[in-house]
């Protein structure tokens, strides 16, 4: 089957949402180019700028990899579909699961604009681990107060949104149990950016324990010290240095993501 025939969105939106589109779907294409996409069984959301609970989500149906800006579905807070493109007979919509994750996040943190979850499988085999994710890396040191979620099985039921909102906290970043990861960020390009450094840290601590020798431990203060160096509030944002630069690659391999 050819690629699926879609029109442009681009006039039926405003130029910030329009925007927001082209890079939502740019993360998409580069989760599946950074290996960390599960086909078409996961999900990242964007908030609609000027559009209170409004967000952007991927259409049930199709691979990362051939995810445009206009192929991407506007849903509320209450799943309702606000907008999508005619996708002709296959008439997709969107991932139960994936409403229920991103709509309790986007509503119990405003000032997040994007929602990553995947189920890479560095993150499915630590999440698995009794000992979660290990600060044995500067990468996972990163990751030191990262929260955990205890699995309840297919996240299909709203009632798993209050307890799932109160595991990430204020944080940027969740440990699924047995099931996978999620990371937020205030823009596409950070919590893109939290993702990949927690995808780095999940394969390194995977590799490091296959090798069936000790562990090198670092001191508790050490940890903080490098911990705090990661934090907003010494640094600055996520994504800025490189999201340009990600989406000059993706215009090289394949610019049919920003149609």
């Amino acid at each position: 089957m050819s690629a699926i025939q879609i029109e442009s969105m681009k006039d039926q939106c405003s130029p910030e949402e329009w925007q927001a589109r082209v890079d939502l779907a740019a993360c998409y294409r580069l989760i599946e180019l950074y290996g960390m996409a599960d086909m078409m069984a996961n999900h990242i959301s964007s908030r609609v700028p000027g559009e209170d609970g409004a967000f952007l989500i991927n259409a049930y149906g199709m691979m990362y990899e051939e995810i445009t800006a206009s192929s991407l579905i506007k849903v509320d807070h209450d799943g309702t579909i606000l907008a999508k493109p005619d996708f002709g007979a296959l008439n997709y919509g969107v991932n139960k699961a994936g409403y229920v994750i991103h709509s309790a996040v986007h509503h119990a943190r405003p000032e997040v604009a994007c929602v990553i979850h995947t189920h890479s499988w560095a993150s499915m085999a630590v999440s698995s681990l009794a000992c979660g994710l290990l600060p044995i890396s500067q990468t996972a040191m990163r990751f030191l107060k990262i929260g955990y979620h205890d699995y309840q099985g297919v996240v299909l039921d709203t009632a798993e949104q209050e307890s799932l909102v109160a595991d990430l906290g204020q944080g940027e970043a969740l440990i699924l149990r047995n099931h996978g990861a999620l990371t937020v960020g205030r823009t596409i390009g950070e919590a893109f950016n939290w993702m990949h450094r927690l995808e780095l840290a999940c394969r390194s601590q995977l590799a490091a324990m296959a090798c069936n020798t000790p562990l090198q431990q670092v001191s508790a203060p050490i940890l903080e010290e490098t911990w705090n160096n990661y934090q907003p509030g010494t640094r600055r944002p996520y994504g800025v240095m490189e999201w340009p630069a990600l989406l000059r690659k993706l215009d090289r391999l394949d610019p049919s993501y920003a149609t």
